[in-house]
């Protein structure tokens, strides 16, 4: 394999893996935008996900569409009890709370999981085709072109539910201002919740995506995914939809890209090391603006 097809095949890679960290980071984005939480629980609702697909895929002679119908559902479903339950009661307390309870019910999650389902990865069936296309000198794979297709679709439908769908302009209200919102009639507790529910539907998406291009499920395998959606988040600009889709593109080539230089044991590191550089250098991240606190 010549060097073009080589860093041709790493930019496909990188693509399929930097649309699954965007879905991801755009559940992380749109919660902070509204209620300034870092939901670190947001990658366990996709090992949740996973696990939920797998029970459909071994146990109703290996339905895809109900495994992706399944593991959506079991998301949004999560997603809004984990909100009403651990977080609307803490609302009006300090940020440092909702933070340690989002840990907590990362923790909660993992380790419930690993009750029920063992600590042992749980192999998952295929849901999509194996085969592969040849495009020009490289071989890509029917995962990643489903994989980027679905990615585009899902963000295009997001943009366009934010920008014009009454849901959307509430959304967007309770994001400059949940007082003044509140004031004009928008629902408050229920705009947060739908902001839940469309995160974690996007959650649910990433995690069938993840299973199809990793076909295992673990109690942990959110812990990892979660923090470098985070970090694609934190480099777009947190609060920011398109710049979560930036930041998990990029992230996404980033890893590619190391790995394809023989690198690949430093792929998670270089992640954090974009972290950290962007923490130093741009804290608002590429398509972030400043947040100015009133007094």
């Amino acid at each position: 394999m010549n060097t073009l097809s080589l860093i041709l095949r790493q930019v496909v890679n990188g693509l399929q893996s930097g649309s699954i960290y965007a879905l991801v980071a755009l559940g992380y984005s749109m919660v902070y935008g509204i209620i300034m939480l870092l939901n670190f629980a947001h990658g366990d609702i996709i090992m949740v996900g996973a696990y939920a697909a797998w029970f459909c895929l071994c146990g109703f002679a290996g339905n895809p569409i109900l495994a992706i119908i399944a593991a959506i559902f079991v998301c949004v479903l999560l997603g809004v009890s984990i909100e009403k339950v651990a977080y609307a009661p803490l609302r009006q307390s300090p940020r440092l709370s909702l933070l340690i309870t989002a840990i907590g019910v990362s923790y909660l999650l993992e380790n419930l999981a690993q009750l029920v389902f063992g600590a042992g990865a749980k192999s998952m069936p295929s849901f999509m085709p194996t085969s592969t296309i040849s495009i020009g000198s490289i071989d890509v794979s029917w995962t990643a072109i489903i994989t980027l297709i679905v990615t585009a679709i899902s963000m295009a439908a997001l943009t366009l539910l934010v920008k014009k769908s009454k849901m959307g302009k509430a959304m967007r209200a309770v994001s400059e201002d949940t007082g003044a919102a509140q004031l004009m009639g928008i629902n408050v507790n229920r705009t947060i919740s739908f902001t839940f529910a469309l995160g974690s539907a996007l959650a649910g998406i990433a995690s069938v995506l993840y299973c199809a291009a990793y076909p295992q499920a673990t109690p942990t395998m959110g812990s990892m995914l979660g923090l470098k959606a985070f970090v694609a988040a934190v480099l777009g600009g947190i609060g920011s939809i398109p710049g979560a889709m930036v930041g998990g593109l990029a992230i996404g080539l980033a890893e590619a890209m190391v790995s394809a230089v023989g690198l690949s044991v430093w792929k998670d590191g270089i992640v954090f090391a974009i972290l950290i550089v962007v923490l130093l250098v741009k804290p608002t991240g590429i398509m972030g603006h400043e947040i100015q606190e009133k007094v």
